[in-house]
């Protein structure tokens, strides 16, 4: 029986203010505060670490004092932490510190022993500080470490990437809130022997079974009281053993033609027109994607097959002079990490370029994914797929980073969060191999007065609240010029409430439900905090008959403020913020003002603001007069700034990534 403590480590204002915090500070300070409730309701001893620092005499660390960096001064509005996690006196000891080690001051040690602490539980920031030292620190020391992983945050995410590896290979342990909040309370969720199991694996010598592997138990996204199918999350021995298993069968792969290959990719595409409205329910069931979004979804990665059998008669080998040639190789054996609200088209997008270039592929798909993912790697072997080519591997985050790191995988494609791809971007590079990455977006569109406000308003809505919002190319932002800003809006909203709720097998339903009830529950969190901070918020109410479900109605929030987290982030949610622009140079920083750079659109009919909107906008994809969902499969797909790490997809992006060149002198 463990004796847990709960660690908050320099929760403290001048800290939380940092505009470059990953998560943001709302997000940290409320899973924070969850976290401490928790404890307090299970009396669980709690420590806060502070760093407290004065200037006469000066106590600051050296590097402080170069800079002359005057944060957490003693007794200063920044020295303290929000009210949220202020301590109870008297019953929850402050530590003080000035370096990184909540050690540094003996009495954490001796208040530890005391109690007979063995087990730390840690938030707070920075990850790649003050929680790194404190908790190697800790590990030195005999305790058991269990570190927040969605309530720590670094002004550097790449390092806190780095960081967590770090740390979960010798001292720590990660985990969301909520599983440690299940963890303390002793009510983790133990494996349902009479609910299907899917296969932790399937490759070479078939389905692999291991029933002792921990499980995750996905829900119907309609239904909360449905359970579906739970998950095997695969350990680091089988990762092993089927990327060594792919790695062997690569050598015979990439000796086959391309028109072999090329052929295969025709056959599944026959499979998937085959099996298209079987393949569209189950999209609809198991990740809560109306049916005739599904059917779109099936239809788009039929189309993507096509698209790359194309490429099937481009030469690979390139006479330069009687001397020199070069030609473009095969990477190898590729992991692929695809997420679950396009389950099929986005693995299929990278599966078909990856094979018909000669590589072999371990393919590790989001939880929620991984019902349709089996079913698809059932069809590769009827396809002609040789044995071992493409295997498929279910886990978790653990998998991923597991799979990334092993020593037979040559490059990584992913689609996926932004702190997903700070961790692919740093085993990626300090394995030297190649990674494209696309995470995400926080899509503007920008409606100026010459255009058809009601259209846009149509296109708009859609784009936002199509699936729930739950596609990186959905609108999250609008922009609107201010002599037009109070018709778009009454537009908008009139556009907003024609959309259509219902039976996910209802070809009229348009939204859908959110993915899982914890995906709900921070929608929710998120838009409840616009609501403190006195922002504009309409929601419409959810229809009595889907309450059962993961149902978040359609919210606009009009936000002035363009630093406010509703603007910053991402939500992956029914959520559209509208702000207000004076003139066109504002509207421009208003789009490009997030950290994200995905799609934009602009809705005019000028083509002098078009033109400048195709040069100033710093997005990945740029459309004009239509919503920015919706995009091809022949041309690149990538993004800009952090929304895209490496070569885009699809079109004649898909050789750049998956094949190398080689240049031979005779």
């Amino acid at each position: 029986m463990m004796r847990p403590a709960l660690i908050l480590v320099d929760l403290q204002i001048d800290f939380l203010n940092n505009s470059n915090l990953e998560p943001n500070q709302r997000a940290i300070v409320e899973r924070a505060s969850h976290l401490l409730r928790e404890c307090r309701s299970l009396s669980i001893p709690i420590i806060h670490i502070w760093t407290t620092v004065e200037l006469s005499p000066d106590t600051r660390m050296p590097h402080w004092q170069r800079n002359d960096r005057r944060l957490c001064l003693k007794n200063t509005r920044g020295h303290f932490p929000p009210t949220e996690l202020t301590p109870i006196k008297e019953k929850e000891l402050i530590v003080n510190k000035t370096f990184f080690s909540g050690f540094e001051s003996p009495s954490l040690q001796s208040y530890l022993q005391q109690r007979e602490i063995d087990t730390l539980v840690i938030a707070g920031i920075y990850l790649h500080g003050c929680i790194r030292t404190t908790a190697l620190d800790a590990y030195q020391k005999g305790y058991q470490i269990w570190i927040t992983q969605d309530a720590t945050g670094s002004y550097d995410p790449l390092h806190g990437a780095m960081t967590t590896r770090y740390l979960e290979g010798r001292a720590a342990n990660f985990a969301s809130t909520q599983q440690l909040v299940s963890l303390l309370k002793n009510t983790e969720p133990e494996p349902d022997r009479g609910l299907k199991t899917l296969p932790v694996a399937m490759s070479k010598e078939g389905v692999i079974e291991e029933q002792s592997l921990k499980t995750l138990i996905h829900s119907s996204p309609s239904n909360l009281s449905n359970n579906l199918w739970q998950v095997p999350l695969a350990d680091r021995e089988i990762v092993s053993q089927v990327c060594n298993l792919g790695k062997t069968a690569q050598q015979n792969w990439k000796k086959t033609t391309i028109l072999a290959r090329a052929n295969i990719l025709k056959n599944l595409a026959i499979l998937l027109e085959q099996e298209k409205a079987h393949l569209a329910t189950q999209l609809a069931i198991e990740v809560g994607k109306p049916i005739t979004y599904a059917h779109n979804e099936v239809n788009r990665a039929i189309a993507l097959l096509y698209e790359v059998i194309k490429y099937k008669d481009e030469p690979l080998e390139y006479q330069q002079t009687d001397k020199v040639s070069y030609r473009y190789q095969p990477l190898g054996l590729i992991a692929l990490i695809t997420p679950w609200n396009n389950p099929l088209a986005i693995p299929v997008g990278k599966i078909a370029p990856a094979l018909l270039y000669g590589n072999s592929i371990i393919w590790k798909p989001a939880p929620a994914g991984s019902g349709i993912a089996v079913k698809l790697r059932e069809l590769l072997p009827q396809a002609g797929c040789p044995d071992g080519v493409v295997s498929l591997i279910l886990g978790d985050r653990q998998t991923a980073m597991n799979l990334m790191c092993n020593s037979n995988i040559d490059a990584v494609s992913l689609s996926g969060s932004s702190a997903a791809g700070y961790t692919a971007q740093e085993i990626c590079a300090s394995r030297r191999i190649p990674l494209q990455a696309e995470l995400g977006g926080n899509n503007a569109a920008i409606v100026w007065s010459d255009c058809d406000l009601r259209r846009a308003a149509q296109q708009i809505s859609l784009g936002a609240f199509g699936f729930a919002g739950q596609r990186c190319t959905a609108n999250r932002r609008v922009i609107v010029e201010h002599s037009c800003y109070e018709q778009f809006l009454a537009d908008l909203y009139s556009e907003v409430n024609k959309l259509y709720w219902g039976e996910l097998l209802d070809s009229q339903t348009q939204i859908g439900p959110l993915i899982s009830a914890n995906h709900y529950h921070r929608v929710a969190k998120i838009v409840e905090r616009a609501k403190q901070d006195k922002l504009v918020v309409q929601t419409l109410p959810v229809p009595e008959h889907l309450q059962q479900g993961n149902y978040y109605p359609p919210t606009i929030i009009c936000c002035d403020d363009s630093n406010h987290e509703i603007v910053q982030e991402e939500t992956f949610a029914p959520i559209l913020v509208v702000q207000k622009a004076r003139d066109w140079q504002e509207a421009i920083a208003l789009c490009n003002g997030v950290r994200q750079g995905l799609v934009a659109t602009l809705f005019s009919q000028s083509q002098s603001w078009q033109q400048s909107f195709l040069n100033e906008v710093q997005t990945g994809v740029l459309k004009i007069n239509s919503a920015t969902t919706d995009v091809g499969v022949n041309v690149p797909f990538g993004g800009w700034k952090t929304s895209g790490i490496g070569p885009p997809e699809h079109g004649i992006s898909n050789r750049n990534f998956y094949t190398r060149p080689q240049t031979i002198y005779w």
